[in-house]
């Protein structure tokens, strides 16, 4: 059973800093296009049961990096865009994106 158990979070970490790098590549919100037509249901259940949890995960894992690298951020004068990248653009991404919209 903890085998089991320890696969699945070994999987789940993988996973959630794969996308976490993917997320944090994207631009900034206010500079992405969205989609002009309305989102269909189905988009909206995939961002609100998936790719929203995932957001909040690689914005939490984000902030997590942030703060260990911080010392080094801090000796290399980067503390805000290593804050930008690592948390402001998951958060975005996450929390400021219309339901069911997702960047081009």
């Amino acid at each position: 059973m903890e085998s089991n158990l320890a696969r699945f979070a070994s999987l789940f970490l993988a996973l959630v800093l794969l996308f976490s790098g993917v997320l944090a590549s994207r631009e900034a919100s206010a500079q992405v296009a969205y989609e002009a037509e309305r989102p269909s249901p189905a988009a909206m259940m995939v961002d609100g049961l998936v790719v929203r949890p995932l957001g909040l995960v690689a914005t939490a894992v984000g902030a997590v990096v942030w703060v260990v690298t911080l010392p080094f951020s801090a000796i290399a004068g980067s503390v805000h865009d290593a804050g930008d990248a690592l948390v402001n653009e998951p958060a975005r991404f996450t929390f400021k994106r219309p339901m069911g919209v997702f960047p081009r």
